[in-house]
């Protein structure tokens, strides 16, 4: 299945990002919390973007935000669903009360608006990356159970399923070896949902003052900082508010494009 142009170029972007997280030490004109230049200073050769609200470079900024952005959503979400489709997987092949005692407990963390939840449990506790992902790798793994739960319990009644049952497989070689592999396809739609909303949860944390601290820059916190300047028509907090929408745009294009392909390539096999 050929790559469409709007898969190309979220793919384009996503690498782009990607590649200046990880080469932020090399590729960032100056340090995350190095002051070289006037407050909210216009765009020059020096500083492509111009200044923030202590006169840090922006580009830098946003480059090293993205570096924190992209781990600890990156994190957060590898932790969602190890936790949630493990969890989700094993409810729907043990059953019972295993599966009604985690459900009920899913229910009741579902209950209470996920951003409340982050925001009494940082505002308790001081606010870490550590920290940070845990909270949100655990709230949205929620989502996760669900999800990996409904699906698993499809096909838990193949004939294929019940056929390693009475070879006498254990538990865990069906939830691994039969229901993962046919799981992926819309285990892999969501990952990219479930991505996109850690970077605008973590993003709303640090607009609040509870996600990533100073020094440390995330896109989140630069809109903070400099959403005062918005008054007097300096762009710097709209850039690091692009840079995120960019962001949840191109993952979005290229995992519709990866969940098509996927069951394009089920589809053909079926046939």
């Amino acid at each position: 299945m050929r790559m469409p142009l709007t898969a190309a170029i979220g793919l384009v972007v996503t690498v782009t990002i990607l590649a200046a997280a990880i080469l932020a030490p090399w590729v960032a004109p100056y340090g995350q919390g190095q002051i070289v230049g006037v407050v909210w200073g216009e765009r020059s050769p020096e500083f492509l973007l111009g200044t923030d609200n202590l006169g840090r470079d922006i580009l830098s900024r946003l480059i090293w935000g993205a570096q924190t952005t992209l781990l600890i959503a990156g994190l957060a979400t590898a932790l969602a669903f190890t936790l949630g489709s493990i969890l989700g997987f094993f409810a729907a092949v043990w059953g019972g009360w295993v599966d009604m005692g985690l459900s009920r407990m899913i229910d009741l963390l579902m209950s209470i608006p996920t951003l409340i939840f982050a925001l009494v449990i940082l505002s308790v506790v001081p606010s870490t990356i550590p920290l940070l992902i845990v909270v949100m790798g655990v709230l949205d793994s929620t989502r996760v159970f669900r999800l990996s739960r409904a699906v698993a319990a499809d096909i838990a009644v193949m004939d294929y399923v019940e056929a390693a049952r009475l070879r006498g497989e254990g538990r865990a070689w069906i939830v691994f070896r039969e229901i993962l592999p046919n799981a992926l396809a819309p285990l892999v739609a969501e990952l990219g949902l479930r991505f996109i909303f850690a970077v605008l949860f973590l993003s709303s944390l640090s607009f609040l003052g509870l996600g990533v601290q100073p020094p440390d820059a995330d896109w989140g916190s630069m809109v903070r900082e400099n959403r005062e300047g918005i008054v007097f028509g300096v762009p710097a907090a709209l850039l690091p508010a692009g840079a995120i929408a960019a962001l949840a745009i191109s993952v979005n294009l290229v995992a519709d494009w990866a969940l098509k392909r996927t069951a394009s390539l089920r589809g053909a096999r079926g046939v």
